[in-house]
C-alpha cells in the first residue's frame, strides 16, 4: 500500500502522522496558557464598542455661577485628596460647567480623576472602572501587557496557533472508513473517551476559525508582507503597501496614517472606508474585521464570542489527555519493578 492509500485508509501508522502528533502535542504544551489567555481576552473584547458606549462617563453639569479656582488651587486640592501623588497632567474643561481632569502619579501608580473647578472637590475617576478593565483586557489581547515586545510575542504566538490548527487537522483524520466518528461525541462512554471526542469534534468544527485567527493574528502584528502580497494580485489604493513610510497603528491593528507615495503627504486612516476602494483594500480590511468580529450585528458578535472560547475548551481537553498519558506512562514504568512484591 503506497503512502497516499495508507493516508486515506489507515493513517495512524504513518511516520508523518506521528511527527504531526508530536509537533501538535509539544506546541500545545508550550503555548497552551497563551492560547487560553488569547481566547478568553479575545471573546471579552468583541462587544467592546457597545460596552464603551454603555459605560462612558456622562457629562457632569456644574454650577458655573461661582468663582473658578486657579490651576494652582486645583493642583493643591488634588494633593490634599491624594497625598504623595504628583500632578502630571491637567486637562481643563471645554465648557465652563464641566469638571477638569487631573492625572497624578506616585511610584508608577497612576490616577485620573475629575475635580470640581469651583470647589476643588474630587468627583471620582475620569474613566469608569469597566472601561479601564476593558482597556486592560484589550491591551492583554493585542500586546500581552508588554507594549511592542508583547505585540511581537503575540505574532509568534499566532504562528504557533496556525501550526496547532494545521497539525490538529492532520492528526484528526482517521481514514475514509472512520471519519464520521470524528465529528460526534459518544456521551455514554467513559470520561477519557468523552474528553477525546470533545477535543476532536471541537477542533474539527472550529478549524476554519482557528486557522483564520492564527493567520489574521500574524497580519495584525506584521501587516507589510501581507499587503505586499495582496498588492501583487489586487492593487491597493487606500491601503498603500508599506515601504519606507512610518505607520501609526491603533490597538486593533488598523492603520491610521500611511504616507501617500504620490504626494508624500500622510493619508488618514480610520474605520470608515473611502468612497471608492479596490478589491485589495477590501481584503486588507476584512483581515481585521474577521479577527475582531466587528463587521456585523450582535448575533454575529455573539457567535464570535462563543467561537473564541473554543481554544479554551481545546486547551482543557488537550491538557487532560496529556496528563492522563503522562500518568499512564509513569504507572507502566512503576508497575514492573513492584510486580513481584507481596501485598
Amino acid at each position: 500500500m503506497n503512502f497516499l492509500a495508507q493516508w486515506l485508509r489507515r493513517p495512524q501508522g504513518l511516520w508523518l502522522r506521528k511527527a504531526f502528533f508530536q509537533i501538535h502535542l509539544w506546541t500545545g504544551i508550550g503555548v497552551g496558557l497563551y492560547v487560553l489567555a488569547i481566547g478568553v481576552s479575545g471573546s471579552a473584547i468583541v462587544f467592546r464598542n457597545e460596552i464603551y458606549a454603555a459605560y462612558s462617563s456622562k457629562p457632569v453639569i456644574l454650577d458655573a455661577s461661582r468663582p473658578r479656582l486657579s490651576k494652582q488651587a486645583l493642583t493643591d486640592a488634588a494633593h490634599r485628596a491624594f497625598p504623595g501623588y504628583q500632578v502630571t497632567f491637567f486637562w481643563d474643561a471645554a465648557k465652563p460647567d464641566q469638571p477638569v481632569e487631573i492625572w497624578m502619579e506616585r511610584k508608577g501608580k497612576q490616577k485620573q480623576r475629575l475635580f470640581d473647578p469651583f470647589s476643588g472637590k474630587d468627583l471620582g475617576p475620569a474613566v469608569p472602572a469597566m472601561i479601564r478593565f476593558l482597556a486592560w483586557i484589550s491591551d492583554l489581547h493585542t500586546n500581552l501587557l508588554a507594549g511592542e515586545k508583547g505585540r511581537i510575542v503575540n505574532g509568534v504566538g499566532s504562528i504557533f496557533l496556525t501550526l496547532l490548527a494545521l497539525t490538529g487537522l492532520a492528526i484528526w483524520w482517521p481514514g475514509v472508513d472512520n471519519w464520521p466518528r470524528g465529528l460526534s461525541i459518544q456521551w455514554k462512554a467513559n470520561w477519557k473517551r468523552v474528553n477525546f471526542d470533545l477535543h476532536s469534534a471541537i477542533g474539527f468544527w472550529t478549524f476554519a476559525f482557528l486557522l483564520m485567527w492564527g493567520v489574521t493574528g500574524v497580519y495584525v502584528v506584521w501587516p507589510a508582507p501581507f499587503q505586499s502580497m495582496i498588492n501583487r494580485f489586487y492593487p491597493l489604493d487606500f491601503y498603500r503597501p508599506v515601504t519606507a513610510a512610518p505607520v501609526v497603528r491603533q490597538a486593533s491593528g488598523l492603520f491610521i496614517a500611511v504616507a501617500d507615495e504620490s504626494s508624500g503627504r500622510p493619508r488618514r486612516r480610520g474605520r470608515r472606508p473611502p468612497p471608492h476602494y479596490s478589491t485589495g483594500d477590501k481584503i486588507v480590511r476584512w483581515c481585521t474585521y474577521l479577527h475582531f468580529g466587528n463587521f456585523a450585528g450582535p448575533k454575529t458578535k455573539t457567535l464570535w464570542v462563543l467561537l473564541g472560547l473554543a481554544p479554551v475548551a481545546l486547551f482543557i481537553t488537550g491538557a487532560l489527555m496529556w496528563w492522563h498519558r503522562l500518568l499512564r506512562r509513569s504507572r507502566d514504568r512503576f508497575a514492573p519493578a513492584h510486580a513481584g512484591l507481596p501485598n
